[in-house]
């Protein structure tokens, strides 16, 4: 029988010794030369019946000792940190100290472990989220925003305006000399919207159909990134935007409600319920804000720097892997590429320390996860990923990633049991109840803990990544888009 020690070499990493009677290697040699027998060709036998011997001397005895050791030390670590109990994370890095054919076979594992530490006191974490009450100008802002939907086009007999709508031909040059696929022809864009190429709001306000503006600016993305062009804009034509009356005709057309009193209570209760759900979002914060600064432990480098590579390719795969694009990123959101990835490695932290908070609380309390509540997490999480239920499925199980997928259950599970515990207050000490939230609201807000943090420099660029470029030459020059 195997026997094995175990030492500790840091508060989150520990070494497994393991000796194995080489009897108990036997079966994995058998199924090796069963394995390599099989794929063999030696004149004079059939495939799979060549001896043990004429395969040690036509392979070796070493190749066979190898495959069979591959084979078998999975189930022997599994056996001796089962015995240790010892919280694994990731893989070990096993080597093998010893091995004398026919005697003795022995190796190490070292690997990170999950770090121990005393939960706070759940029940009734204290925290301060903004109120629910709505504003007659939040109200109208959203009546104005809804109109906007239903503003017609019209056409005028006057210069370019903030505001107006133009169909532009644009075309790119540098020393005189057109971008190929630089140039586009009627275009429709909303003057004042700066969000495709720098210096044009200005070169045409003022300018008349039929006018044409030429003015300089700075290539912001492509081949040619950073590289001062010409561009020409010819003004096809000005609308601008007429906007409904906001009368009950309006609210029959914008709405199922036949007067213009009903659509706005309509529209300020989805506003107070919104804000329900922002008070929602700011408890959890506040609540996994405070576990993270309260419970203190060492961070296993591994589960670190896994959430640092995710994270990092989660940006870099949002930007298209477009290394320009990056570098604007960096550009525009201030930052050095030191900073980036000291903030990524800051907020990778925070995120593991909060996961391994966590799962200790759902040990704590037991949680449980049934079938059906890992259901509602996968169509949940279908939903955000635009995904049919049964595909996204399908793909968390073919890339080995259901275990996770329990894990994130879990947490989300605990972390609700947390808030609904929580005593939650609005600025002005009136009690929040966010147990009122539906359980499928609870749930979301729980589980929004996990996701990659985005700030609107990345929602930006990200568009531009994704965006389709019909009038290449000018995508140079940016959109605004989100994650």
């Amino acid at each position: 029988m195997a026997t094995s020690t175990i030492e500790t070499l840091s508060p989150t990493r520990v070494r497994l010794a393991v000796e194995v009677p080489f009897a108990e290697l036997q079966p994995a040699i058998d199924a090796a030369y069963k394995k390599v027998g099989a794929n063999v060709r030696v004149p004079g036998f059939r495939p799979g019946k060549v001896p043990n011997r004429v395969l040690d001397q036509r392979v070796g005895r070493s190749s066979i000792l190898e495959e069979a050791i591959n084979s078998a030390l999975p189930g022997f670590y599994t056996e001796a940190a089962q015995e240790h109990t010892v919280k694994s994370l990731g893989q070990p890095d096993i080597e093998v100290t010893k091995l004398e054919d026919g005697t003795e076979f022995s190796f190490t594992a070292e690997v990170d472990v999950r770090p121990e530490f005393d939960l706070p006191e759940l029940d009734g974490l204290a925290v301060t989220v903004d109120s629910t009450s709505v504003g007659d100008d939040e109200v109208d802002e959203q009546l104005a925003s809804l109109a906007e939907r239903f503003g017609t086009l019209k056409g005028v007999e006057r210069p370019v305006a903030l505001g107006d709508f133009v169909s532009l031909d644009l075309s790119a040059a540098i020393d005189g000399q057109e971008l190929e696929d630089g140039s586009a022809k009627g275009l429709s864009y909303e003057v004042g919207k700066d969000d495709l190429i720098p210096g044009l709001d200005d070169a045409l306000v003022g300018k008349n159909a039929g006018d044409t503006a030429v003015f300089p600016t700075t290539l912001q993305q492509g081949e040619r990134t950073g590289e001062e062009a010409e561009v020409t804009a010819v003004v096809n034509s000005v609308k601008e935007k007429e906007l409904p009356a906001l009368d009950d005709d309006f609210a029959q057309l914008a709405s199922e409600f036949d007067t213009i009193e009903e659509l706005k209570a309509d529209l300020h209760t989805k506003l107070a319920q919104g804000k329900a759900m922002q008070q929602g979002a700011q408890a959890r914060d506040k609540v996994i804000e405070h576990l993270v600064g309260t419970v203190e432990f060492p961070l296993p480098e591994s589960a670190v720097q896994a959430e640092v590579d995710f994270r990092e390719h989660d940006v870099i795969h949002q930007l298209g892997h477009d290394d320009a694009l990056f570098e604007r990123y960096l550009s525009v959101a201030g930052k050095t590429r030191e900073e980036f990835t000291a903030e990524l490695r800051e907020n990778a932290e925070k995120s593991v320390r909060a996961q391994f908070i966590l799962d200790a609380i759902a040990e704590k309390t037991e949680v449980q996860i049934s079938d059906g509540e890992l259901t509602e997490y996968l169509v949940r999480q279908a939903a955000r990923y635009g995904m049919p239920a049964q595909e996204f499925a399908n793909q968390i199980v073919q890339g080995g990633n259901l275990p996770a997928l329990v894990a994130d259950v879990r947490r989300s599970k605990a972390l609700a049991t947390v808030l609904e515990k929580a005593s939650v207050t609005d600025e002005a000490g009136n009690a929040v109840d966010l147990s009122a939230l539906s359980p499928s609201a609870l749930a979301d807000l729980a589980s929004a803990e996990d996701e990659v943090d985005e700030d609107d420099a990345l929602a930006s660029l990200a568009s531009e990544a994704d965006h389709d470029h019909d009038h290449h030459g000018h995508d140079h020059e940016g959109h605004d888009h989100e994650h």
